[in-house]
């Protein structure tokens, strides 16, 4: 497996891919992805094997709190999940993370996904305390603007 910055020529791939994430993952728009492979692709590894995309993390640097990378979308193709592809982009962003000074690593999830707070947990990431319980997992009320609750995950880095 390949690992590498996301590049525009990945742009049907990609949506191909996140569209294989639902209901949780959607994918976006084309010029979203040329956005995120122009302007950050660093922190937007994908995984490449046999010429397919088979996994691909959606990150961000935060400009209000550099000390912050925001993983918006994190897929691995069905055919491929439980053979670490996940792991080795993960790392990717948190190499990248880390040479850029950043402390924290952080995502959120629907309360549903069940699925993704045990992997998120299962990869060292904390779920961060909020107001209420669901399905088991912590979650903040409205924290994506209302109606949107969110269970929040963070990683430290450092």
């Amino acid at each position: 497996m390949e690992t590498r910055p996301l590049n525009v020529h990945d742009i049907p791939a990609i949506i191909a891919l996140m569209d294989l994430g639902s209901p949780f993952v959607r994918p976006r728009t084309e010029s979203d992805y040329w956005l995120y492979a122009n302007l950050f692709s660093g922190t937007c590894p994908v995984a490449v094997e046999g010429g397919e995309l088979v996994g691909a993390i959606i990150a961000f640097r935060s400009q209000n709190d550099p000390g912050d990378v925001y993983m918006q979308d994190v897929v691995t193709h069905p055919g491929h999940r439980r053979r670490g592809v996940i792991t080795t982009l993960l790392n990717t962003v948190r190499e990248v993370g880390l040479r850029l000074g950043c402390t924290r690593l952080y995502l959120t999830s629907e309360p549903e996904n069940t699925s993704a707070h045990r992997a998120w947990s299962r990869l060292g990431f904390a779920n961060i305390a909020g107001d209420h319980i669901s399905n088991g997992i912590s979650v903040i009320t409205d924290y994506k603007g209302p109606g949107r609750h969110r269970a929040v995950y963070e990683l430290r880095l450092a």
